[in-house]
């Protein structure tokens, strides 16, 4: 991370130092996490919240858009809710930590017994000098789940990840592990129960071996105030095949990194995200994705709709190694503005260093097409039915690619609820 030019804290970064000074002694871990824990917030205090100044966060001004951070406040009491998608297995953290559960299948544990053991202390490291996240959810971080798929599994039954929470700060941690020849379906789902604001980072370590085929669904539900600040770090091996699902739909102030290596061949790689922004919403989803190895796929295909203030930015960068020659490599991001007053900014890049590649990106901003419209109008559907008929299909069309009928009822109910709420 770069050191900032100025050492004056801002009122968030001293209430951080002061949170990390209070609870330091309270975190869990043994000499090795202490130690991890120190050299992590050490860096994250000499060089401060990120601005706009650091390239990877030029759109998300952390100095200028983190103004507070809430007080640590005790754990309500929270029930899990129901899944999203209909007879998943349901593991839930309340409140940041870890509840009994009752998991079939799936190997499962607290990831406060990895931190009390020491085992956790090598994961506990920055991603690059910029991992203003990595920082701060390793600093901070008190439970989760490690969850494994063993090797060669073949299981039907999704397995739901809740990470529920109320008012304050919560910051927790997911290793996952798809063994080799294994499948199955994962959903991480992040919700709020309180309306006053909360501190939220996550950290998910995933890992997709040799021959295994992994679904993993991200649905990030946040509260209206709250901050939101994730990171999903991605490892795949060869002949590996994941399809990543990823919808925003909440949240006040959001950070969602992307950070993907696809280190054995024959992996095929499709991420599909929906960004549904209202209010005021600050929305940032940045990926990272390097093709290190010949004979790798991946497509990435975002869709995203602005209603009233809120604003969006997708960033996405593919690196193509040199010795990673016959990568097919597709990047596409579309948006749909439907407020003069929402913003979004879209930045696509491609990093090749090898000569037999193919590889491409592209970018679209554009409202509702008034001739489509018109077409629903002209057959009785009034101007609002007909509005929400169109958006509702634009992002409706990548949800489909899902080919399980429960899961694409599942998400396709999360997005029109919301767009019921907001169109």
């Amino acid at each position: 991370m770069n050191i900032q030019t100025t050492n004056r804290l801002t009122p968030a970064e001293t209430a951080l130092v002061e949170a990390f000074t209070a609870k330091f002694t309270e975190l869990p871990g043994n000499g090795d996490v202490v130690a991890a824990r120190d050299v992590l917030f050490d860096d994250l205090k000499t060089a401060g919240l990120p601005t706009r100044r650091i390239e990877a966060w030029h759109y998300t001004d952390m100095k200028t858009l983190l103004r507070s951070i809430p007080e640590d406040a005790s754990a309500p009491v929270i029930e899990k809710r129901d899944s999203a998608v209909a007879g998943s297995q349901v593991a839930y953290l309340r409140h940041g930590k870890s509840a009994d559960t009752e998991i079939v299948d799936f190997e499962i544990a607290s990831f406060a017994e990895s931190l009390l053991d020491g085992t956790a202390a090598g994961s506990l490291v920055a991603a690059d000098k910029d991992d203003m996240i990595g920082r701060l959810n390793g600093s901070f971080v008190r439970d989760g789940y490690s969850v494994t798929v063993p090797d060669e599994a073949q299981i039907e039954r999704p397995l739901e990840l809740q990470v529920i929470h109320g008012a304050g700060q919560v910051h927790t941690r997911s290793p996952v592990r798809f063994g080799k020849g294994s499948k199955a379906t994962i959903i991480e789902r992040h919700l709020s129960v309180a309306s006053e604001a909360a501190l939220v980072t996550h950290v998910t370590d995933l890992e997709v071996q040799d021959g295994a085929e992994a679904t993993y669904i991200l649905l990030q539900q946040q509260g209206a105030a709250d901050t939101h600040l994730a990171q999903l770090r991605i490892k795949l091996g060869a002949d590996a095949n994941l399809r990543l699902f990823i919808i925003n739909a909440g949240g006040k102030l959001v950070r969602q990194e992307l950070r993907i290596d696809v280190e054995g061949e024959g992996t095929d790689l499709s991420v599909r995200g929906v960004n549904l922004l209202g209010g005021e919403t600050h929305t940032d989803v940045t990926m990272v994705l390097g093709h290190n190895v010949p004979n790798t796929t991946s497509t990435e295909i975002f869709r995203n709709v602005v209603f009233d203030r809120a604003k969006g930015i997708f960033q996405g960068m593919i690196r193509v190694a040199p010795d990673a020659q016959k990568t097919d490599a597709k990047m596409s991001c579309n948006t749909l503005l439907m407020s003069d007053d929402g913003e979004f900014s879209a930045k696509p890049e491609l990093e090749i260093f090898a000569d037999d590649v193919q590889c491409g990106h592209g970018a679209t901003v554009a409202d509702i097409s008034d001739e489509h419209l018109y077409y629903l109008m002209a057959r009785g559907v009034p101007r609002a039915k007909a509005r929400a008929m169109l958006v509702n299909a634009f992002v409706a069309a990548i949800v489909e690619e899902l080919e399980d009928d429960n899961l694409v009822e599942a998400l396709e109910g999360i997005i029109s609820s919301w767009l019921e709420d907001h169109a």
